[in-house]
């Protein structure tokens, strides 16, 4: 299920939620519980937060027991808001919703109302069990397929559980039905192949028959037939293995895609799913040891303003300003606030936010985790050789104290090999951190996008081209950055083999020492241009400075961009209907609705609009983050 976003290399992970002018009271009584697996905050009564808790036990305990071979440690942890109502809700979540579910980097949120209509806790808890699906997937598999993702996190997405005991799950979804009797079938080659930026993945009129014939196929795969779901297995594994999918899938599933088209049209066709009932063999029931703790009134304004941080919504900096105001010593609001600073490119403020938070609260592994950071990302204008030893070491220190207090934290190795990168320094402990992370996450492709670059750095090719050539076959962002290094090693291996055979016939000289370089081209923008998505027909490829994103209308972006001739705006439905890339390390993180400080050297894609009425110049296609210094055509000579 898609979420209004687009996250880039190095990013923290936020949703953009549509703007509400109302705000939340704190002075309403909130309370925390902790469970295994989940913190939950609300000021809904402890009762009511206590179900949702279960509930969510259930589903994972659930989960755990029926798909065995998924790995469930989720060391990003996750926080559930639970509101007493759907008003006190209206303001954190999406237009009429009642629940929803965001993962990030740094933390994952499910937020939810326990006011319901008739119908509305299946649908609220629908939302939130497809989402966490997606969120154990991503820990397990590499490089899964979009319509396996998709179609599993819709099949347990019905998980239902009565008396704490007896459950069901698979329970044929009504609305799927009724669309895959009424529209043809995909051919099962064309649903293989659709990915995050498929017109059938973004488009309205054309996303429901990839989720409904995603879902029956999955059924199909699990409950439909007797042996298939060990097939799926195999299949999964040789797709992970970078088998290709003509070659998998005879491999896996014994037969041909024309006969499993049959065999699912049949299945449609038949009209008869069969789901999972079963009874656990003993009730799930939570830690009654755990208390509730009350929250004050500025911890209840810190986590809602996260909430919304984490939302990208404008309203975060209210909650979080007053949690200050009611506590000016609290350091889980002065850590988002330091956040919310730095993402608007007001470092200075964010790091003497940061720089209170460690002092309120030296235990939280977030707060120095938060810290380094912002400490690692330079100023736009400053480059990575300009980095002091003063800040390297202050960066490494407030790691390893993350580290120290949550050792399972990924995030902390990855940003500490980030430094390493930059640096040199610490390569081979980086590399073997980075490992442990790619083995518990195989899904993480970020992961092995460093760990290949850190490779690189050792100077092992062999290694880093293995790892990239893995990253450039996934559907990540970072596959195209993956592409243009694999590139210029390429171009770097076959200069040097030049370079030792011109050695070899050199009349013999003594040589003291020698120092190989890789030489740089004359045009230092070539290579970048090669890699760089070429304009389809009817598309126009300019080099812009991208100055904001405003989104205020709903299901509305307009990128704002300055070209020599003037700004101009440029419009698209979302983040994920476009194709966006970095291919510089000025622009890491999130990209996000407001003025962009400082402005952003792109190339982008557009259709010219023709309709002088239209408030737009035309229509966005792709955005390619480059260097400031880059040239969109060669320099003449």
């Amino acid at each position: 299920m898609k979420r209004f976003v687009f996250p880039l290399a190095a990013a923290l992970c936020f949703v953009v939620l549509v703007s509400h002018q109302s705000t939340v009271s704190a002075r309403d009584t909130w309370m925390s519980v902790k469970t295994k697996n989940f913190h939950l905050i609300g000021n809904a009564n402890e009762k009511e937060i206590r179900l949702v808790a279960l509930k969510l036990e259930q589903f994972r305990e659930v989960f755990t027991k029926l798909m065995p071979a998924m790995k469930y440690n989720t060391p990003v942890p996750t926080t559930v808001v639970v509101f007493k109502s759907k008003s006190t809700y209206a303001p954190f979540g999406p237009p009429g919703t009642s629940g929803f579910f965001q993962s990030g980097a740094d933390v994952n949120y499910i937020a939810l109302s326990t006011e319901r209509g008739r119908h509305d806790e299946d649908s609220v808890f629908n939302i939130i069990f497809h989402e966490y699906t997606h969120l154990l997937v991503s820990n397990t598999f590499k490089n899964v397929p979009l319509w396996f993702n998709e179609g599993l996190a819709e099949y347990y997405s019905t998980f239902n559980i009565t008396d704490d005991q007896q459950f069901r799950i698979g329970y044929p979804l009504g609305n799927h039905i009724l669309f895959l009797r009424e529209n043809k079938l995909l051919p099962l080659r064309t649903l293989f192949e659709i990915t995050h930026h498929s017109p059938q993945y973004n488009e309205k009129s054309k996303m429901s028959i990839f989720y409904a014939q995603s879902w029956a196929f999955m059924h199909y795969l699990i409950a439909g037939k007797e042996g298939q779901l060990k097939k799926l297995a195999r299949f999964i594994d040789l797709i992970a293995a970078g088998v290709p999918v003509e070659i998998a899938f005879p491999q896996a599933f014994e037969t041909t895609f024309d006969a499993m088209d049959r065999e699912l049209r049949d299945y449609v066709r038949q009209n008869r799913y069969r789901y999972t009932r079963d009874t656990l063999a003993e009730k799930i029931k939570l830690d009654t040891t755990t208390e509730a703790k009350p929250l004050t009134d500025a911890e209840a304004q810190a986590y809602l303003g996260d909430l919304l941080l984490h939302g990208n919504h404008p309203d975060a900096v209210k909650y979080l300003e007053n949690a200050l105001k009611l506590d000016p010593n609290l350091a889980m609001a002065h850590a988002s606030l330091g956040m919310l600073r730095f993402r608007e490119g007001r470092t200075d403020e964010a790091r003497a936010s940061l720089e209170r938070a460690v002092a309120a609260n030296l235990q939280n592994y977030l707060i120095h985790y938060y810290y380094a950071y912002t400490l690692s990302r330079r100023q736009p204008e400053e480059k990575a050789s300009k980095y002091t030893p003063e800040q390297v070491d202050k960066v490494r220190h407030h790691l390893k104290r993350a580290i120290e207090l949550r050792p399972d934290f990924p995030e902390s190795y990855n940003l500490m090999a980030y430094v390493s990168l930059i640096t040199g320094n610490d390569v081979d402990e980086s590399i073997a951190s980075l490992k442990r992370l790619v083995d518990a996450s195989p899904g993480r492709i970020d992961f092995t996008f460093m760990l290949g670059q850190l490779y690189i750095r050792k100077n092992d090719h062999k290694m880093a081209r293995s790892l990239l050539e893995q990253v450039v076959k996934s559907n990540a962002t970072e596959a195209r950055m993956a592409e243009q290094i694999l590139g210029q090693l390429t171009k770097y291996e076959k200069e040097l083999a030049e370079y030792e055979e011109s050695l070899k016939n050199r009349p013999q000289v003594s040589v003291v020492a020698e120092e190989t370089v890789i030489t740089q081209s004359s045009d230092p923008s070539s290579s970048l241009r090669e890699v760089l998505k070429k304009p389809r027909d009817g598309e126009t490829q300019i080099l812009a400075k991208l100055v904001k994103i405003e989104c205020e209308v709903r299901n509305v972006i307009i990128f704002v961009v300055q070209t020599p001739s003037g700004l101009l705006r440029l419009r698209t439905n979302s983040f994920t209907g476009i194709n966006i890339v970095t291919y510089t390390s000025e622009v890491t993180g999130d990209i996000s609705c407001g003025p962009r400080k400082p402005v952003n050297a792109v190339v982008i894609n557009y259709i010219s609009n023709t309709d002088k009425r239209s408030k737009s110049d035309g229509i966005l296609k792709s955005v390619e983050f480059v260097p400031s210094d880059f040239k969109l055509t060669p320099e003449k000579s």
